[in-house]
């Protein structure tokens, strides 16, 4: 197995271990909105995992410094800014919507790729990213008698995290795994500060149960809400961790498909947790992610060598 192959194995290995490790404590998610506020929780889960940072990379010698500040803090700024939209969304829209507007994201990435960096993309990939896409449609039972309006906010989020994550690739290949974790924590952390500090100042009506998800201010950290929290934090450090160095050493075009398959891994666990059974139009939605995940894999393009963690 060659150089190229061996990059392209690892990625597909990484972003699919993260894509499990997602799917399931995101599914506990519904849980945390109950008690709790988006911005405390943005704000206390990215306090945590800057918390763990710190000593590993003591531990191993791995300075947080990044090499181009201002690359890294383009990259996290577009990465952290989806995240904050995405979850935000789930206050007021229904998880679908939300979800398949996060996951046009590996449209973008072809998109931003052709518009921004003057790459050529062949028919083969551009057919199976829209393969992918119609499988999200199907997978979360989306018809177009439900998309609205507001689906212009997911769908942001969705173009905000492609375009992250291609950056990750053309600017930050170079960069250390932590640096980058340290810079989007740390910026999701700026994030729920600004939250829960607006809130304090404007309190906004906040509605009973998971409808108060987003106008929530600070509340007590205890219960179900605290246990979510430590879990996302630790969960989410190594997921993104994992996201971040697929993103490294291969292409944007492929890791971004491959990261469907979190709707796969969230479908099982749901079915195991909750006894969320998908029907029959669900389930061809989750083969068609699959299926083109593996069309893509198949005519990655040839990815630069990236330097190793020192």
């Amino acid at each position: 197995m060659d150089g190229r192959a061996d990059r392209k194995a690892m990625a597909a290995g990484l972003v699919v271990g993260a894509m499990a490790l997602f799917g399931l404590i995101d599914n506990f998610m519904r849980l945390a909105a109950e008690a709790g506020g988006l911005w405390q929780f943005h704000f206390l889960r990215a306090g945590i995992a800057l918390a763990l940072l710190w000593p590993v990379a003591w531990w191993w010698g791995v300075r947080l410094r990044p090499l181009r500040p201002g690359r890294v803090l383009a990259r996290s700024a577009l990465n952290s800014l989806a995240m904050v939209i995405y979850f935000g969304c789930l206050g007021f829209m229904p998880i679908a919507q939300v979800v398949a507007g996060l996951f046009t994201a590996p449209l973008f990435v072809v998109l931003f790729s052709v518009v921004l960096f003057r790459e050529r993309v062949g028919l083969w990939q551009l057919g199976a990213v829209a393969l992918g896409f119609v499988g999200i449609l199907l997978a979360l039972g989306l018809d177009a008698a439900e998309l609205s309006g507001w689906v212009a906010l997911p769908v942001l989020a969705g173009a905000f995290y492609g375009l992250g994550n291609l950056v990750t690739r053309k600017w930050c290949a170079g960069e250390g795994t932590l640096a980058l974790l340290g810079g989007f924590f740390g910026l999701m952390m700026v994030w729920g500060a600004v939250g829960c500090l607006v809130l304090w100042l404007w309190p906004l009506p906040v509605a009973e149960g998971a409808a108060g998800w987003a106008t929530r201010g600070w509340v007590a950290p205890e219960g179900v809400f605290l246990l979510m929290i430590v879990v996302q934090g630790v969960g989410s450090l190594l997921g993104v961790g994992l996201s971040i160095r697929a993103y490294q050493i291969a292409d944007a075009t492929v890791v971004s498909v491959f990261e469907n398959t979190l709707l796969v891994f969230a479908t099982v666990w749901a079915v195991v947790l909750w006894r969320e059974v998908p029907g029959a139009w669900e389930g061809l939605g989750l083969a068609l992610v699959t299926g083109a995940g593996v069309m893509i894999a198949l005519r990655e393009p040839e990815a630069v060598a990236v330097r190793e963690e020192a």
